[in-house]
């Protein structure tokens, strides 16, 4: 397999956020709130708005987009001290990869670059595998709970805040 490289995207390169967030509606359409249809539809100040609000990092393999996660500011944080990733998907035959945690690891890297001190990540409560894979990166369980936006058997009624302590040591995130 080829080498995975992760990027964080400028706001000129909206074009190749839509065409991987696209694709990852289509593919994943059970994951999102949002459709495809709906996303098709919005135009190039809407894409650029959204560049702007949170960093989108795309993981690619051969100039190829095969993964997207987004780090923006915790919507329950007034003070902006905690980062949220969001939006992770990766290419169906990519996953258990490594994609993902190459995605996450870049992610908690850039919101500890931001001030962050810790990094938020919702993961449906009766999703195992999501729990799992968040916790083997140190994320933890909080009081935290929210409505599933998207409601599905694999993820239960409800997500849970699991969250990653950043520090202060640069080189404590992404080993």
């Amino acid at each position: 397999m080829s080498e995975i490289t992760v990027r964080t995207l400028g706001e000129d390169e909206w074009q190749d956020y839509r065409a991987v967030r696209l694709e990852a509606l289509r593919e994943s359409p059970e994951a999102f709130v949002a459709t495809a249809e709906e996303e098709e539809a919005f135009d190039e100040d809407y894409w650029r708005a959204r560049m702007r609000r949170s960093a989108r990092l795309i993981a690619e393999q051969d100039g190829v987009a095969v993964g997207v996660v987004s780090v923006g500011t915790a919507a329950s944080e007034e003070d902006g001290d905690s980062g949220e990733l969001f939006g992770l998907w990766v290419k169906p035959e990519l996953r258990g990869t490594g994609v993902a945690t190459r995605l996450v690891k870049s992610g908690a890297v850039l919101a500890q670059q931001r001030g962050q001190s810790r990094l938020y990540y919702w993961v449906g409560t009766e999703n195992g595998r999501a729990v799992a894979f968040a916790s083997g990166m140190g994320f933890r369980p909080a009081d935290e709970r929210r409505p599933m936006g998207v409601k599905s058997e694999i993820d239960g009624e409800e997500e849970i805040a699991m969250v990653l302590p950043l520090g202060t040591d640069p080189g404590v995130v992404g080993r």
